[in-house]
């Protein structure tokens, strides 16, 4: 990709280069300019974001690049990251735009690029728009000025939308949920699907105030909904991001079930109904051996992709595939959506409970997973540690003492200054001594 877009859209912290409001205008004009060039006034765009302080100043900046061009927006307000990409497709919208940071902390910020198919931008657009960015960006005639205006109802057609996942001979009654939504973007569509559909419903993190999404809450804190689900005698909990793009999963005996569980979970049902396109899942690198180890014993084949969701989409899109993810809890059901959906793929693990009637806790261990190991060494901006000619030996050192027992995974982090070094091995004590030592070297060599 290029300097500014990296590997889900720009993202950084609120009003620090790159996500400054003169970036987020003249993104939205080259946008704008990329796609309105016939000159008419019927071109659209859609916005949405979750709930940081700072969504209202990147909204507007937007909506003035994008209008300056020509281009007419429709605002969303808060709405999941999954709702954009429904919507974009809906509203026969040239481009959706989703402000958000997913799952960091309040601070930051992003901007995620859609195309009109409701999928994530090609790279090869983003790499056009980027381009347009070094140009003086021609804006329209005074009269070709586009007007912007607000979506009232986008909240019921989302809920709509992904009460058409739920099989329509199921009913939640007697099941009950907490709902963490993160105080995110899914804070009121989610509680209100689960309600519709017959649950009792326990929300919590569910009062956004600009500063608290995604804090000690949602899907990368799932503490609090495991308390919750004990307090409350819960059959289950389900835990969203800020966007509500990812889901973890709590058993009613509050322990955390992540993506690769669901996917395990997920294959197995599709693969013995017969509609598991190809009877291949598609994983990242990042998921666990012990999810490759199950699914082969189950005959399903797992297709390997990079680190991000839009990358997983990418190899199902290219290769006719219908469900996909992310260990961290991703999930990409092509059936149902053009990208990663937490409230549907908590709907269909929930659907499973009542088709079988089995706890959560039997569904949420389908595998027992190999002792896996992640740890993050930053980096000063303008470094390249894996550049290193001691790293690149250090690597290669580690890898030759896995050799059989495991596997090594080191790569920089999309969206922060981070080497990620991640290692699995069934010997515990050598994981352990590996991964450390590879961080100690990285560090020296900083």
């Amino acid at each position: 990709m290029g300097e500014l877009f990296g590997t889900d859209g720009v993202r950084g912290l609120a009003n620090t280069w790159p996500m400054t409001a003169e970036v987020a205008l003249k993104l939205g004009a080259a946008a704008g300019r990329h796609f309105r060039t016939d000159g008419q006034n019927r071109h659209r765009v859609v916005i949405g974001k979750d709930t940081r302080l700072s969504g209202y100043m990147f909204e507007n900046a937007l909506t003035a690049g994008l209008t300056s061009t020509g281009m007419n927006v429709l605002l969303l307000g808060p709405t999941p990251t999954p709702a954009v990409g429904y919507l974009t497709q809906s509203m026969r919208a040239d481009l959706g735009i989703m402000i958000s940071a997913s799952h960091n902390p309040h601070h930051d910020n992003g901007i995620k690029f859609f195309g009109p198919d409701g999928f994530k931008l090609s790279d090869e657009d983003e790499v056009a728009i980027e381009a347009l960015l070094k140009e003086d960006i021609q804006p329209a005639q005074p009269k070709n000025i586009g007007r912007a205006k607000r979506v009232d109802d986008e909240t019921g057609r989302y809920v709509e939308n992904v009460k058409k996942t739920f099989p329509s001979d199921l009913s939640l009654s007697g099941v009950k949920i907490v709902v963490d939504c993160a105080n995110g973007a899914a804070w009121r569509a989610a509680p209100l699907v689960l309600w519709e559909l017959g649950a009792e419903v326990i929300p919590i993190g569910v009062a956004p105030n600009g500063f608290n999404i995604n804090d000690n809450c949602g899907s990368t804190h799932p503490q609090a909904a495991a308390e919750a689900v004990i307090a409350h005698g819960a059959d289950v909990g389900l835990c969203l991001d800020g966007d509500a793009d990812r889901i973890i999963v709590i058993d009613e005996k509050g322990q955390v079930a992540d993506g690769d569980q669901l996917m395990a979970l997920l294959a197995t049902r599709w693969a013995s109904e017969g509609r598991l396109n190809k009877n291949t899942l598609v994983a990242t690198v990042m998921s666990n051996l012990g999810l490759e180890h199950f699914l082969k014993d189950k005959g399903i084949a797992l297709h390997r992709s990079a680190v991000g969701d839009r990358h997983v989409v990418a190899a199902m899109r290219a290769n006719g595939f219908n469900l996909g993810g992310e260990q961290s809890g991703h999930i990409v059901m092509t059936d149902h959506g053009t990208t990663g959906d937490g409230l549907a793929a908590g709907l269909q693990f929930v659907a499973e409970m009542v088709r079988t009637g089995k706890p959560a806790s039997a569904l949420a261990r389908s595998f027992e997973t190999v002792p896996q190991l992640l740890q993050n060494v930053r980096y000063e901006t303008g470094q390249d540690p894996l550049a290193v000619p001691a790293v690149q030996a250090a690597i290669t050192a580690a890898e030759a003492e896995l050799v059989g027992t495991g596997r090594l995974l080191i790569r920089k982090s999309g969206t922060e200054p981070l080497i990620r070094v991640m290692a699995e091995c069934t010997d515990e004590a050598l994981l352990n001594r590996v991964v450390s030592r590879l961080c100690d070297v990285i560090t020296d060599n900083l």
